[in-house]
């Protein structure tokens, strides 16, 4: 396809900053609903994809295999016991769940605070970098194109090295940068900051916390699409309180209401395919990552390893 025609979105640049880990940038901390595990130990990042894992269990085993396995329960309640009905729709849920399941998820970015260091996986090969230091690029852009208009844009990138490779290095980006403004990721960064300056738990300036609130708060902006029934059914309530229980219930209402109740099982399938695929996927981490992920797992970084092992280290310790 040719590059040069007026059909392609075209990136103007704005403003490229420097973003560092001891200098705050102003901005309140912000979570940009890629985070996929905030810990006491690490702050998993969602990377490569993998976030809709599970979507075809819970399509399949939500809608098909629920709509089966009723089906036989109530022509046992009837006397007829279908054993080819239920085995149907036992393996509308089993065999895409063995699937997803079993099928590697892409490993997410880690801050591990503990040892103060970053770790990501590209390909099978352990990249990683030190947390003091550090620096991240931000960069403000506009894609423009004739059938998106134009669309702002920031990336976030960090630059992470090769175990026992130090003169191979990557730069990863923290989240898709498209929909996203230079402040938002400001926002991130602080984030990211106060997680490993100040957290676990940090409140809406970045300063340390003991309560979880703002964490708790932040995390919860996450679309959860099991929790849809439930916010539809205490919207509806709210309507009701706030009318006195007169003509508060719409068709708009009923439909919503109808509809979440229907999706809920297929919503909470995916949420738990996903869930049991993301805890197996946690042992293709190196032997020496696992075990500084532990809460009394050994606290020295990567980057002292190399040094000791003889590896000429490239990079700011």
């Amino acid at each position: 396809m040719d590059m040069n025609t007026s059909e392609q979105p075209r990136g103007n640049a704005a403003t490229t900053i420097m973003l560092e880990a001891d200098k705050s940038t102003g901005e309140q901390p912000m979570e940009l609903f890629i985070t996929d595990e905030h810990t006491e130990q690490y702050l998993a990042l969602q990377a490569g994809g993998g976030s809709d894992r599970g979507l075809w269990t819970g399509v399949l085993g939500g809608i098909g295999g629920c709509a089966s396995v009723g089906l036989t329960l109530m022509l046992a309640m009837q006397g007829v016991f279908d054993y080819m009905m239920l085995g149907l729709g036992l393996s509308l849920f089993v065999v895409p769940f063995l699937w997803e399941v079993l099928r590697p998820l892409p490993l997410p970015i880690l801050f591990n605070r503990r040892t103060r260091e970053v770790y990501f996986d590209h390909e099978g090969d352990l990249f990683h970098t030190p947390w003091d230091g550090i620096s991240a690029v931000a960069n403000e852009f506009q894609l423009v194109g004739p059938h998106i208009g134009g669309m702002q844009s920031a990336a976030l990138e960090i630059r992470v090295w090769s175990f026992e490779k130090p003169d191979t290095a990557l730069m990863i980006s923290l989240g898709s940068p498209f929909g996203k403004s230079l402040a938002m990721q400001k926002g991130f960064w602080e984030y990211i900051r106060a997680y490993m300056n100040n957290g676990p738990w940090f409140d809406e300036h970045g300063n340390h916390s003991k309560s979880d609130a703002f964490v708790k708060s932040q995390l919860a902006v996450k679309p959860n699409m099991s929790g849809w029934f439930k916010d539809t059914f205490n919207g509806v309530k709210k309507t009701k309180a706030e009318n006195a229980g007169k003509n508060y219930l719409g068709g708009s209402d009923v439909v919503m209401l109808v509809f979440t109740f229907l999706f809920y099982p297929c919503f909470r399938i995916q949420e738990f395919t996903y869930s049991v695929a993301k805890r197996r996927s946690r042992n293709l981490w190196p032997k020496v990552v696992n075990e500084r992920l532990k809460a009394g797992g050994p606290t020295t970084r990567l980057v002292d390893l190399e040094r000791d092992r003889g590896c000429r280290v490239s990079k700011e310790s």
